[in-house]
């Protein structure tokens, strides 16, 4: 049994060693022919390669041959194009240079032509010049009178025919312009003004605020005077309390301090609580609310007027023109009336009806602070303005309203003549009669003490002086020194709003009687 099995490993063994030989020899002559099958699709692979590669540089050596060709096809047509035209082009220079030969030829003899001429006529001109000469000697052997004297002569004699002509003339052409000029700038005026309507106000010093009982004025006095020393040190305002019935009476000549004053003592009346902390907690309020309403009081100016850009720092001086008057007129109506008069003279003019509504309704802002302000209200405006950076042709506007400046613009005049004719028309200003006619007495009293004066007269409320002189004591041409030597006079013996105006008449009669 044992032998058995050792028999049947060992065959086993030597079955396995045999198959393994057997499989080796199998699989080295299987991969000798995969070589060699391996090696044959190579070959047949590169044959292939190479009769493509061999067909694809035959195909463009083909197109290479096909190319230039063509390309030598083309050039050859066009070559043939180019030679057409350059040969068009060769006849076209020739044809051009004939033509400019002949022009030359023609302009050589032309030139030839004219020198000839140019001699003969050097030839004439020395001939007339002889001619000349020989007609003048004769003729001043006649005469008895050289060239010179003989112009003279002619030229005064016709001089003397002329001047009548011409002087007849410059007079109609005068007369007409100034008709024409008057009766434009009337009609200018006239319907600037149509455009308005605006109520005057009565200047006045004093407020009165009314009470409920007459009790209320001892508890406005106060204790040992205390509440009414604190209102008017806090107001600035005159406190006038006397026998008049339930009333006091606020006294100032600045119109903004009265208005604050009234309001803050009208609160306290209804309040009843009266004592100096009371007074100036009120008084503290009503100025705060007082420069709001002169901001709204400014900018709705500006929208009457439909300006816009102003600065907005400008709109509280608009407001308190309201508080301000001169000779009884608003200013802050006034500007508005002046801006609108201005406004329609340029546009019917063809001005810059903008600037001239700004240059009016600000040519008096210096008087809305010229009682706080040393100065001029004209400086004081115009400081106000370059300040606030308001462009320079609107402060000239300011500036030269009363004439203290050029004028730099035709709205400046504008302006002036808006200014001029707001305050001079019939009703603008109020003014004591009194105070009115020794006013006008003393401008023609002034004008009279100048020898030979024969006549004044005060024309437009004073704001003209008219001047009649002898003709026989006074010259034309002593005019302009008399009428500035009365000015000054009225300058310095005379306190008057705005300027007045001199004007010196001399009338020489020449009177004779055809018979």
């Amino acid at each position: 049994m044992a032998q058995v099995m050792i028999f049947s490993i060992i065959s086993a063994i030597a079955g396995i060693i045999i198959g393994f030989f057997a499989f080796k020899i199998i699989g080295k002559k299987a991969i000798e022919t995969a070589n060699a099958e391996a090696e044959r699709i190579v070959d047949i692979a590169t044959r292939t390669a190479e009769s493509i590669q061999k067909e694809a540089e035959l195909e463009l050596k083909n197109r290479e041959i096909n190319m230039k060709r063509d390309l030598e096809r083309e050039f050859s047509r066009e070559t043939r194009e180019k030679r057409v035209e350059i040969g068009k082009l060769e006849k076209r220079v020739v044809q051009r240079e004939k033509k400019v030969d002949d022009l030359l030829s023609k302009l050589e003899n032309k030139e030839l032509a004219l020198e000839t001429k140019t001699t003969d006529l050097e030839d004439l001109k020395i001939d007339l010049e002889e001619k000349h000469k020989k007609i003048l000697v004769e003729l001043e052997n006649i005469s008895k009178m050289t060239q010179d004297e003989a112009k003279d002569v002619l030229l005064s004699n016709v001089e003397k025919d002329l001047t009548y002509e011409i002087s007849v003339k410059i007079k109609d052409f005068e007369e007409k312009m100034r008709d024409e000029s008057h009766r434009k700038s009337r009609e200018i005026l006239s319907y600037a003004m149509q455009k308005i309507a605006v109520d005057c106000v009565n200047e006045s010093t004093v407020t009165v605020v009314s009470l409920p009982s007459d009790e209320m004025k001892g508890r406005i006095i106060g204790r040992e005077g205390r509440n009414i020393r604190a209102l008017e040190s806090l107001t600035g305002v005159n406190i006038i309390i006397d026998d008049t019935p339930e009333a006091v009476v606020l006294s100032s000549f600045n119109s903004f301090k009265r208005e604050i004053a009234r309001q803050t003592l009208e609160r306290l009346v209804s309040d009843g609580r009266i004592h100096p902390a009371r007074i100036e907690e009120t008084f503290k309020k009503v100025s705060e609310e007082m420069e709001e309403e002169l901001r709204r009081l400014g900018e709705d100016a500006a929208v009457e007027l439909g300006l816009i850009g102003l600065n907005k720092k400008i709109y509280p001086y608009i407001g308190r023109l309201k508080f301000r008057t001169s000779y009884g007129q608003n200013i802050l109506e006034h500007s508005l009336e002046v801006a609108k008069i201005a406004a329609g003279m340029a546009a019917e003019i063809g001005a810059d009806v903008k600037l001239a509504k700004r240059g009016g309704l600000l040519h008096d802002i210096g008087k809305s602070i010229d009682q706080e302000t040393e100065g001029t209200h004209v400086q004081i405006g115009v400081d106000l303005l370059k300040k606030l950076g308001e462009r320079p042709e609107v402060i000239n506007c300011v500036e030269a309203h009363h004439g203290d400046v050029p004028f730099n613009s035709v709205e400046s005049v504008l302006v002036q003549t808006a200014d001029a004719v707001s305050a001079s028309r019939p009703g603008a200003r109020y003014e004591n009669i009194e105070a009115y006619i020794k006013r006008i007495e003393k401008l023609e009293e002034i004008s009279l003490s100048f020898e030979g004066v024969e006549k004044t007269y005060a024309l437009q409320a004073g704001r003209e002086i008219r001047v009649i002189v002898e003709p026989g004591k006074i010259s034309d041409d002593e005019l302009p020194k008399f009428s500035r030597d009365i000015a000054k006079k009225i300058e310095n013996e005379m306190d008057y709003p705005g300027e007045i105006k001199v004007v010196i008449l001399r009338e020489t009669k020449a009177i004779d009687y055809a018979r």
